[in-house]
Formats: C-alpha cells, structure tokens, sequence
C-alpha cells in the first residue's frame, strides 16, 4: 500500500500572526540535513490539546510525512512553514505547545 504525503498540519485560526523568534545556532542547525541553507525559528501558542498536536506530528514524521504549521499572516493571505520540532507543556491557562519551523 503506497501512503500519502499529505503533510500533517497544525492551523492557527484566528489571532494574529505568530511571533517568530529567530534560534538559528550550531545545534538548531545540526537537525537540518541536506545543502539548502535554511533558518530556524521558534514560536510559542497556546493550544487546547497539547499532547494531540504533538502526536499528530510525530504519526507524520514516523510515516516519513510532512508536518507544517498553517498560520495567519496578516495581510489577508495564508502562510505555511515546515516545523522541525515540536513540545508542550501544562500551564495555568491550559496547553502551550513550542514550535522550531524551517524559514
């Protein structure tokens, strides 16, 4: 049985924009393979279910899928961005989920 490569997404509704922080370093870097220069960003959000973005993720990456982040930009348009790497954790208000996305 040939498996899609549908990427797995995690889509920001509503809100704004995410805020991107910039966490390209050696080790960021390090998990990148391949030749294409690329950048490293991290983004925090709040989520409903933490625990289910983060194995929605990992199901693609073990079946060699995609996932990327579907946000808001700000300006009526849509952007995606490959994420590398993702966490969570409880806090007071709910879920907060940690995102590293390829720029």
């Amino acid at each position: 049985m040939i498996q899609s490569q549908q990427p797995a997404y995690i889509t920001i509704v509503e809100g704004p924009p995410p805020d991107f922080h910039d966490v390209s370093n050696e080790w960021s870097i390090g998990v990148l393979e391949g030749l294409e220069s690329s950048d490293i960003a991290m983004c925090e959000m709040r989520a409903f279910d933490g625990p289910k973005l983060v194995k929605r993720c990992q199901e693609a990456w073990h079946a060699s899928r995609p996932a990327r982040l579907d946000f808001p930009t700000g300006d009526g348009i849509r952007g995606e961005l490959d994420i590398l790497a993702i966490r969570w954790e409880e806090i007071e208000e709910g879920h907060k989920v940690y995102l590293w996305l390829k720029i």
